[in-house]
């Protein structure tokens, strides 16, 4: 499931790896090792000290009173020479593993920005942490999702209070199902609010959502929607608020999206929130024509 969260996006991945594909079932073990990773003192340091150690007999042994007086000179200079060497070759290996750990952290993509960018997921928009931290916005859905807190503490990127806890990979998958159904319940809600529909406002100007099919609407931009507000009942529709009809995603991908991640209420509030973008209705219609003669109905 956590299949190719590296790299900022994952917007290549196939919505079969969510939907039934094989899963990654160390997610959860991955995010504590960079939790940890990052909280652990640099390693830099103990190369650091290891190099040093192992270059301070030398110095101490080019000084020995084995060796002649007239060669002290040339020997401690190259020792000198060979210490400044050792010191550039440590600020060297410092700088990359400065680089190496900064790069590793700004590679890291939160589960809410994988989420939303697994293919089949456009539709979805990346909901504030804030917004799930806050449990008034979350009532009710707790007797709905199986494995609650753990789906939580999935989405939001953090260390579960029952980390000793031990999962079988089928309970590993309930979880990340669960974290699934779970964010797109809380989505439905949050696209309900003012700072939901800006967010969504933007994805509708850049045509995230499609255009209606129908020619006499001339590519009008349309809005997700819920043919009902019960999860499982049916898959999300594209809503054009030209002709008023909807329509199936071309996508097969957003086709398996569950429509009550958007609900029935979204595309409507939307409008009347935004009314300078609502058009007006279509009136014109397709005549069908024999020979260039309207057919005329019994």
């Amino acid at each position: 499931m956590y299949r190719d969260r590296g790299g900022g996006g994952g917007g290549g991945s196939s919505r079969s790896e969510v939907a039934g594909g094989p899963f990654d079932r160390k997610r959860i073990n991955d995010a504590l090792d960079k939790h940890l990773e990052r909280s652990s003192p640099s390693t830099s340091r103990g190369l650091n000290g290891n190099v040093k150690d192992k270059y301070v007999p030398s110095t101490s042994a080019g000084g020995g009173k084995s060796l002649q007086m007239d060669h002290r000179e040339t020997r401690s200079s190259s020792t000198l020479a060979v210490m400044n060497k050792c010191s550039d070759e440590e600020s060297e290996t410092d700088g990359e593993e400065e680089s190496d750990i900064s790069g590793s952290d700004g590679d890291y993509t939160s589960w809410i920005s994988w989420f939303c960018n697994l293919r089949g997921n456009e539709y979805f928009c990346e909901v504030d942490d804030e917004y799930i931290q806050d449990d008034f916005n979350l009532c009710g859905l707790s007797t709905q999702i199986p494995y609650y807190d753990y789906a939580l503490d999935l989405i939001l990127d953090v260390e579960s209070s029952h980390a000793g806890d031990m999962f079988t990979e089928e309970q590993n998958e309930l979880v990340e199902h669960a974290a699934e159904m779970l964010y797109g319940l809380i989505h439905v809600r949050y696209i309900l609010t003012s700072k939901g529909m800006s967010t969504m406002l933007e994805k509708y100007k850049n045509y995230d959502f499609g255009r209606c099919p129908r020619v006499y609407c001339c590519g009008q931009p349309c809005l997700p929607v819920g043919q009902s507000d019960i999860p499982r009942s049916s898959t999300v529709k594209i809503y054009c608020p030209k002709c008023e009809d909807i329509y199936y995603p071309r996508s097969k991908y957003q086709g398996n999206v569950d429509g009550a991640y958007f609900g029935t209420t979204f595309p409507h509030l939307f409008l009347m929130t935004y009314e300078n973008l609502k058009p007006q209705k279509e009136i014109q219609s397709y005549k069908p024509r024999v020979f260039g003669f309207k057919i005329h109905k019994p």
